[in-house]
């Protein structure tokens, strides 16, 4: 999940809007911890579907 969607419990605004200090500080840490988390889900799906079809490529390759 990405940040832009959460809500933050202690100001009940969008994470990414950074209001609140409790705000600003999930939203550093999931920048900096989660690699894959500034991808959009359709980037995700297309990367997965090129090593699914990598592998499969290289199983033909070696069989």
């Amino acid at each position: 999940m990405t940040y832009d969607r959460l809500v933050c419990a202690n100001c009940a605004a969008p994470v990414s809007e950074g209001r609140c200090p409790v705000c600003r500080a999930n939203r550093e840490r999931l920048q900096q911890d989660n690699f894959f988390g500034g991808l959009n889900p359709v980037a995700l799906i297309a990367l997965l579907a090129v090593l699914i079809a990598a592998v499969a490529l290289l199983a033909q390759h070696t069989a």
